[in-house]
């Protein structure tokens, strides 16, 4: 029986640890929550009121503050961290970790200082030579359907088959089917950049435009990420799947959308920082506007969406303008 530690208490965390716990023959859990105080409740109430209320963790899953109990001996190490934070949280890993350990990155999002997806940042922060044994994982999930029970199906995607499979084989579940890829850079930059478009998708129905306009930016989104994912490194047919073409139709339409949440409120005349305030967890698609536009801008990629969103996000750009300028670009072949 394998440990996992689960690196991340945040509601899309809670959740890989609930639907894992499911099972109680299959393996060993540890979850980490950084909150002291959040984790000294859920010791006793079984419950992470804070990120996703509702649900019991099963008794035999420890819940830790502390990284190197959650971390030390175990099989698998999967990160659920905010892009931001990721960096640091695995520097402190490094000395804790055991010398096979695998690795599986469930954070979707882009460094702003580095523009690194998150499997990039684990390893610069935890070593190169961790390369072989990390995986990502992504896809249409949203924490209270994986945390229910929901069917859910999702990719994981490595640079050795073997470990895919293996991964795949240990984390799958009744209500969790997993697909393997090869792709890590398209499954990562589909799993970011998705977020990006659900704002705009949120600001469009936000503003009353319509299911026209909801399905424009769904299709030219999903454009843009598969230029994206490409300079990078990706493959254009990773798009069409899961980790692209699903991940992105779910954020941009479902009502548990973090990132289409903001959007629709700025659409609806909010202030960008008051919406952030009222919101207890991460829209990791603000942040992740900043680093996809740097990206682009790095690499010569054209992302007439991301750049509509930075300028409403970051530069005061009013979203009718947005959606104007978007209009009334030159007309050209899909």
């Amino acid at each position: 029986m394998r440990t996992i530690a689960i690196i991340g208490g945040g509601s899309w965390g809670t959740a890989l640890a609930l639907a894992l716990g499911r099972d109680r023959t299959a393996h060993k859990l540890r979850l980490w929550v950084r909150e002291s105080d959040l984790v000294a409740r859920m010791q006793q109430t079984r419950e992470n009121n804070l990120f996703l209320p509702g649900f019991k963790l099963p008794e035999d899953v420890l819940i830790t503050d502390k990284l190197g109990e959650a971390a030390a001996g175990a099989d698998i190490v999967v990160s659920v961290i905010p892009a931001q934070f990721l960096r640091r949280v695995w520097q402190e890993l490094r000395g804790t970790l055991g010398r096979d350990v695998l690795i599986v990155s469930a954070t979707k999002g882009l460094e702003l200082e580095t523009l690194a997806r998150p499997s990039e940042a684990i390893l610069q922060a935890a070593g190169a030579e961790l390369a072989p044994r990390l995986a990502a994982l992504s896809g249409p999930s949203f924490a209270r359907e994986v945390a229910a029970g929901l069917p859910t199906a999702a990719v994981i995607a490595s640079s050795s088959e073997a470990l895919a499979r293996d991964l795949q084989a240990e984390l799958a579940g009744p209500g969790l089917r997993l697909y393997t890829n090869t792709d890590v850079a398209g499954v990562e930059i589909g799993g970011a950049v998705k977020n990006v478009v659900a704002i705009a998708a949120g600001v469009a129905d936000g503003l009353e435009l319509g299911a026209n306009a909801r399905a424009a930016l769904i299709t030219r989104g999903l454009a843009e990420i598969t230029r994206l994912a490409v300079a990078c490194g990706g493959k254009r047919e990773t798009m069409a799947g899961l980790a692209g073409l699903g991940d992105l139709v779910l954020t941009c339409t479902g009502a548990l959308s973090r990132n289409r949440t903001v959007g629709l409120e700025l659409g609806r005349g909010r202030r960008l920082d008051e919406i952030l305030s009222g919101m207890r967890m991460v829209a990791e698609g603000v942040e992740t506007t900043r680093a996809t536009r740097a990206l682009g801008q790095k690499l010569g990629v054209e992302l007439p969406i991301t750049e509509q969103m930075h300028r409403m996000l970051f530069e005061g750009q009013e979203p009718q303008a947005a959606v104007r300028e978007l209009m009334e670009r030159a007309l050209r072949q899909e």
